[in-house]
C-alpha cells in the first residue's frame, strides 16, 4: 500500500535539490554524524555482484594546502605558460567549501563480469544519495571537476591506483544564499515508448 506523505517528503527533498557553486558555500559543514549518515545512504546504491567500484577520499581542512599545491602543479604541467594569478586562482579552489572529498570509481579494474557503465552508474547513484541527504540536512552541495582531478598531481595526493578515475569532486556546506530554482526537464522531453 503506498504511503503517501512518505512519497510526498520523498518528491519534495528531490524536488528542491540544487547544486550550489563551492564559493557560495560556508561554514558549518557537516559534524562527523552527519557526514556518516550520508556515507550510510550512499551505501545504498546499487551494486551488481557487491562489485564496490567506488569509494570517497575525504581532503581535511588541514590537508587543503596540499590540494591547492596539487591544483597548481596540475595547472604548470598543462600550461607552463600559466600566470601568478591563474596559479593563485587555482589554489584558491582547494579552500572554498567546508568540506571537500573526491569520488573515485574502479571502472576498468578487477575481473568482475559488471561492466564499466554499471560501475559508474552505481557510483552516481551513492553521490547522488549523498547530495540528496545534504539537501535534507539543510546544506549545499555540488560536484565540480576541470582537468586537474585527471592529473598525476591530484592522482597521487589522493591515492588513486592505475585502473581507479576520479569522477569529481563532493563539495558541501552552508549556503550563503538561496539560488533561484532552475528549469527541470519534464518527462516527455526525455520519455518515450517503444511501439509495436
Amino acid at each position: 500500500m503506498p504511503n503517501n506523505s512518505m512519497t510526498e517528503m520523498a518528491a519534495a527533498l528531490i524536488s528542491s535539490r540544487q547544486s550550489y557553486l563551492p564559493k557560495r558555500l560556508f561554514q558549518p559543514g557537516p559534524s562527523q554524524e552527519q557526514l556518516d549518515l550520508m556515507f550510510s545512504m550512499a551505501a545504498t546504491a546499487p551494486d551488481h555482484n557487491l562489485t564496490r567500484p567506488w569509494r570517497f577520499v575525504i581532503c581535511p581542512l588541514e590537508c587543503r594546502g596540499l590540494l591547492a599545491d596539487a591544483f597548481a602543479k596540475s595547472l604548470v604541467e598543462r600550461d607552463p605558460d600559466a600566470t601568478d594569478q591563474q596559479i593563485q586562482d587555482a589554489m584558491v579552489k582547494a579552500h572554498r567549501a567546508p568540506l571537500v572529498m573526491l569520488a573515485i570509481v574502479n571502472a576498468r579494474g578487477t575481473e568482475s563480469e559488471v561492466p564499466p557503465s554499471e560501475r559508474i552508474i552505481s557510483a552516481g547513484c551513492a553521490i547522488q544519495n549523498i547530495f540528496l541527504m545534504a539537501n535534507a540536512m539543510g546544506f549545499g552541495a555540488s560536484p565540480t571537476s576541470g582537468k586537474s582531478m585527471y592529473m598525476k598531481p591530484v592522482r597521487d595526493l589522493f591515492g588513486l591506483k592505475d585502473h581507479e578515475d576520479p569522477l569529481c569532486f563532493i563539495n558541501i556546506g552552508t549556503p550563503d544564499r538561496a539560488t533561484p530554482a532552475k528549469p527541470r526537464m519534464i518527462p516527455t522531453e526525455f520519455v518515450t515508448t517503444l511501439k509495436y
